[in-house]
């Protein structure tokens, strides 16, 4: 009986999010010291106290039964969200999250453009994602054939939508394999290949020879080192602040013995 009886209050901690089980995943024992947390394919659909998580930079909470996301308005520091492969059909509650960078947001149930008229705010906003064809993820929004332009009018700042940089380098190639992707469809009509025209080239003369960029490529590599750093500091940071917090504990429970000679 016991045993069924505590199975049972686990899976209501995986249900709804709790202090208990964001200590449990973290090993924090403050909430506001959560930096990163990953709370994927749990079968959450509450999101309880996780507001409290005042510094979260990084949050993953996809493939759960989510269906509100009004506890994340408080976690104003925000950077990535991915939410991916849930049951979200407004987002109103990030608008608040003026830091976000990067949000997962496929394979919800998000409509129509309106719905994300509420994110126009977040002016640092450079990654978005509405579909994911490697997890045949989507939104019933993505069934507009224009739904990939508007989001790029709506928000200018954006970098990356659904994967494919736009904007910035890379952003060529994309556009030159989506070229060729238009330009096969166009090949077959009623079942049937159409008469092929004389081949173009698809880029100028010159365009693969390559450049040099030694300088682009030692920006882009300190770059990446000082996130790197910067990430390691503050798991240093967490670590130490965990050993000082046990040492303590320790102490408080085993007190040192005197004896007597």
């Amino acid at each position: 009986m016991d045993s069924k009886k505590d199975r049972g209050q686990e899976t209501e901690n995986y249900t709804k999010i709790t202090d208990v089980l964001l200590k449990s995943k973290t090993g924090e024992f403050d909430l506001e010291s959560i930096l990163f947390l990953k709370l994927r394919g749990l079968g959450i659909y509450d999101l309880g106290c996780i507001g409290d998580c005042i510094n979260l930079e990084r949050l993953d909470l996809s493939g759960n039964n989510i269906t509100s996301l009004a506890p994340l308005a408080s976690l104003r520091l925000l950077q990535v969200l991915n939410v991916s492969g849930n049951r979200i059909t407004n987002l109103e509650a990030i608008s608040h999250c003026h830091h976000l960078q990067s949000l997962n947001v496929a394979g919800n149930l998000i409509s129509s453009i309106e719905n994300l008229q509420c994110l126009l705010g977040l002016r640092k906003l450079e990654n978005i994602r509405l579909k994911d064809c490697l997890y045949n993820f989507s939104n019933p929004v993505c069934k507009n054939v224009s739904c990939r332009n508007i989001i790029l009018e709506m928000f200018p700042n954006i970098k990356v939508v659904d994967g494919e940089r736009v904007t910035g380098r890379g952003s060529d190639l994309y556009q030159l394999c989506r070229d060729i992707d238009d330009s096969l469809k166009g090949l077959y009509k009623n079942g049937s290949v159409a008469e092929i025209p004389d081949c173009k080239p698809w880029v100028e003369k010159g365009y693969w020879d390559l450049k040099r960029s030694n300088n682009a490529i030692i920006d882009e590599a300190y770059k990446q080192f000082n996130d790197v750093l910067h990430e390691c500091k503050l798991l240093n940071n967490r670590a130490s602040h965990v050993i000082t917090q046990t040492e303590r504990a320790l102490s408080n429970t085993n007190p040192t013995k005197h004896y007597v000679l």
